[in-house]
């Protein structure tokens, strides 16, 4: 069942209602081959939630901050040029799985806002083709949002605004839903062992 929270993203209810869930801006982490040490620590802290109850340190850089101040303004951008029906949300949950979509557009629309540093937009625009390395993360929160389609708006100001759409890929989908349930069965597993060897050390003592 899907659940909508309408909370202000990096808030306290938003890490809470995103706490020991993997959420589509891990999805190509959750889907790294083999013991990838990043899947690995996404996992063990996920597990440190559910055992604690205590949310994961949120990392972040001086990217991710410009990001967060300059979305406004690319979304704005974005509402001008499209003259879309945006709604902003906090947080969706479907399931063991959610993410944070940058607006929901009508009942079948998704934005995601990026920004980009001036030589690396120039380069997305020169290309003009949906940026691989956003695909997991887009066509998850199309399927945690059960929406169909999603508009990446790639931001930087004085340059103009890259905007590309993708639909659902029902294939992507299938593959990523089976790596995020390995993923969600691993962790529960994870977290089984620990509270094991917790019950075993105390009986031991």
């Amino acid at each position: 069942m899907m659940e909508i929270f309408d909370c202000e993203q990096n808030s306290p209810e938003w890490y809470a209602a995103r706490a020991g869930i993997p959420t589509a801006s891990e999805f190509a982490t959750v889907l790294a081959k083999g013991e990838g040490k990043t899947r690995r620590t996404y996992l063990l802290k996920l597990a440190g939630e559910i055992l604690t109850g205590e949310l994961m340190e949120s990392y972040s850089n001086s990217h991710m901050e410009r990001g967060k101040i300059m979305e406004d303004e690319a979304r704005d951008c974005y509402a001008f040029m499209t003259d879309a029906d945006i709604h902003r949300v906090g947080f969706i949950k479907s399931g063991p799985k959610g993410c944070s979509p940058d607006s929901l557009i009508g009942d079948k629309g998704m934005l995601e806002i990026k920004t980009a540093l001036p030589h690396l937009l120039i380069d997305i625009l020169l290309k003009d083709e949906f940026p691989p390395q956003h695909k997991a993360q887009c066509q998850g929160a199309l399927w945690v949002a059960e929406r169909e389609w999603i508009d990446i708006a790639i931001y930087w100001p004085r340059l103009p605004l890259f905007v590309k759409r993708a639909y659902r890929d029902d294939g992507y989908i299938a593959n990523l839903a089976g790596a995020v349930a390995a993923f969600n069965t691993e962790l529960a597993e994870t977290v089984e062992r620990v509270r094991s060897y917790s019950n075993t050390d105390r009986k031991a003592a």
